[in-house]
């Protein structure tokens, strides 16, 4: 199985902060993990370092081909650009539509041609089933609209691993169901997706992997234990 993440003997700090040891685990190609735990338990810093936010100096690990040991700010854009994050509070930028805050995100990641930006554009808003809201502001939308939108907007580089940091967290139950089916079919084409999640009735109805952040260490929880 292709590794996209492995971590081995890792201990995560925040500044001086001990906040997480002793972590040793894999997530592979393909794979549906949870991340669960209590609030202040670690499972935002564990996140961070995934990503680059927080620096990884304890221990080895690697996220899709990157070294977070030697990863230097400079490289942290090119990791991000392997990563989709999809975060709770959706963070569409609100003065334009849902079609100029994805080109917004393409440009920034180095896209030039318009023909494929807007080709690109209708395929991630088509996978979340939202093409023809793209005219829309984010004002205009639903709360599982927008977290759609943020969705398709993590798609657009075609990431190898998408983080999801609580994305039903600000949603209703129904709302909730709906964002995780799309999870569920971007995982089934063969996307690897790691979410943070609160919602133990989400983890019952679609059982996965589950990594439960407590006392200060990160380990696999059996489901019935959930």
């Amino acid at each position: 199985m292709e590794q996209i993440l492995s971590l081995r003997n890792v201990s995560i700090f925040q500044k001086e902060n001990l906040i997480l040891s002793d972590i040793n685990l894999a997530i592979n190609k393909g794979d549906f993990v949870y991340l669960i735990g209590k609030t202040g338990s670690g499972k935002s810093s564990f996140m961070k370092t995934l990503y680059g936010d927080l620096p990884l100096t304890d221990g080895e690990g690697t996220v899709v081909d990157f070294d977070l040991r030697t990863l230097k700010e400079k490289d942290i854009p090119f990791l991000r650009r392997k990563l989709g994050i999809v975060f709770q509070d959706f963070l569409l930028l609100q003065d334009r539509t849902v079609a100029d805050n994805l080109l917004f995100v393409l440009k920034a990641t180095g896209w030039k041609d318009k023909d494929k930006m807007q080709a690109k554009i209708d395929e991630v808003l088509d996978k979340v089933g939202m093409k023809t809201k793209n005219f829309k502001f984010p004002h205009e939308l639903s709360g599982g609209e927008q977290q759609r939108i943020a969705i398709a907007r993590a798609l657009l580089n075609d990431p190898e691993l998408i983080i999801a940091d609580e994305p039903t967290g600000n949603l209703d139950p129904q709302t909730s169901v709906e964002v995780m089916q799309v999870l569920q079919e971007i995982n089934n084409s063969g996307r690897t997706i790691l979410m943070a999640t609160h919602d133990y009735a989400l983890i019952l109805k679609y059982p996965s992997k589950t990594l439960k952040c407590d006392a200060g260490k990160v380990f696999e929880v059996v489901q019935k234990n959930v």
